[in-house]
């Protein structure tokens, strides 16, 4: 092997690492490599604590004077601040709240206002075929009950479709399946030159990719907060309005959180103002207490040079796995699926399984997780096109460079003992 992919190398870039001391913020399971933090972040290790403290002693002692006297109440703003310096909004502009799946409903459905006030021509929501389905699935039934059509197409297809009937380019910042980037700030641009919004889902580059929501012209975005983040599971998530339009059109979930004046109980409904509005139910304040500790950790970066750092180290680690896939895998099969220029590619490489069959991914993925190495599996139709995948996502808050030596290390050992073709890896039911 080269001597730059030795695991003596890989420790050396690991000694040197300026950011290697934030691997301390969690609780890594011993003899663990974790490459799912693009599905669900490690736990901080100052999470237990603070969700303990709200419940002993703002819930137990506080009870319902806590929601004044702890905060709570401030929660929702609180830490959408705290998420809105690493995607590029300006404090007061970014809201948490309920789901990503609930927030893309708000958003979008405000956009289509928006955009049918301006022409009622306008009747497509355009989207990638590849995008994650619950966001189609909501654009789906939103368009439905507006009279409208959801149209979807390859990414390097949406350019020349954006005509004067487009109301929303709805896309997500980073694929889910083969981790390509999309260019914000020119599609976002080539949107509003047809006349059309653009709308951003951030699940898989809020705290992964430097974002700059306003210096990109967006609309509109959502994101959720247990992947990079480190929110945990079913973590609130957010969303962000664009300030001129804000205040143009409500949001169709009227709740009383959203109201100007939520403590005055009146009948009528009166938006609140700015991004207040985009509130609905009460704020969920376990999830959101825990969610604060995992954004802190990605802002605890920010004296080492904040997102441009963590996405320096990010690509770095990229790289390197592919390199030592190419060293050791080349000859399995298996071949990077996804951008091949890192600037292109978030914080996440995919492997796809050869198309005749002749490795079965999900087994493979079993394999490896039962030897310690964590990533996930995610199904195709087998094509060539629309390969099954192996997923790796990259955290530099706490990924070493060993870790990804090991990893492959380990990854090249079940392809050439078939360990992996052991009965017990087989799926025994859908794959979640």
């Amino acid at each position: 092997m080269p001597v730059s992919l030795t695991r003596d190398a890989c420790a050396a870039r690991d000694a040197a690492d300026p950011l290697a001391p934030l691997r301390a913020q969690f609780t890594l399971p011993p003899g663990l490599i974790y490459l799912d933090g693009n599905s669900l972040g490690v736990l901080p290790a100052a999470t237990a604590a603070r969700v303990q403290q709200v419940i002993a002693e703002e819930w137990g002692r506080g009870l319902i004077r806590s929601w004044n006297d702890a905060g709570w109440i401030d929660l929702p703003r609180r830490v959408g601040d705290k998420i809105a310096r690493l995607v590029g909004a300006r404090p007061g502009e970014l809201v948490v709240a309920d789901s990503t799946s609930v927030n893309l409903y708000k958003v979008l459905s405000a956009a289509l206002r928006i955009a049918q006030a301006g022409s009622a021509s306008r009747k497509v929501v355009l989207s990638e075929r590849s995008n994650f389905p619950t966001d189609l699935y909501i654009a789906q039934s939103l368009v439905e009950q507006q009279g409208m059509r959801l149209e979807l197409l390859d990414i390097d297809e949406i350019p020349a479709r954006l005509r004067d009937d487009v109301a929303v380019l709805m896309l997500t910042q980073v694929n889910y399946r083969t981790g390509r980037m999309a260019d914000m700030a020119a599609l976002s641009a080539q949107a509003h030159a047809a006349g059309a919004l653009a709308l951003w889902d951030l699940a898989h580059s809020a705290g992964a990719v430097p974002v700059d929501l306003n210096g990109a012209g967006a609309d509109f975005a959502v994101g959720c907060g247990y992947k990079y983040l480190n929110g945990g599971p079913g973590a609130p998530a957010f969303c962000w309005v664009h300030a001129r339009h804000v205040e143009r059109f409500r949001q169709p979930l009227s709740g009383w959180m959203g109201h100007a004046a939520p403590f005055v109980f009146q009948t009528g409904y009166e938006p609140a103002p700015g991004i207040a509005r985009y509130l609905c139910g009460t704020p969920p304040v376990l999830g959101m207490a825990a969610l604060e500790c995992g954004v802190d950790t990605v802002l605890a970066a920010e004296p080492l040079g904040g997102m441009s750092a963590l996405r320096a180290k990010s690509v770095a680690l990229g790289e390197l796995f592919l390199e030592l896939v190419r060293e050791r895998l080349g000859a399995s099969g298996l071949r990077p699926f996804g951008p091949s220029q890192a600037a292109q590619r978030g914080s996440q490489v995919s492997l796809a399984v050869p198309a005749d069959g002749s490795i079965d991914g999900y087994a493979l993925m079993q394999a490896l997780i039962e030897r310690g190495v964590i990533g996930d599996y995610r199904a195709g139709d087998g094509s060539a096109e629309h390969p099954h995948l192996l997923r790796f996502g990259f955290t530099p808050l706490y990924l070493r460079y060993v870790d990804l030596f090991d990893a492959v290390q380990v990854l090249a050992e079940l392809l050439a003992s078939g360990a992996w073709r052991d009965a017990r890896f087989a799926r025994k039911a859908a794959v979640t």
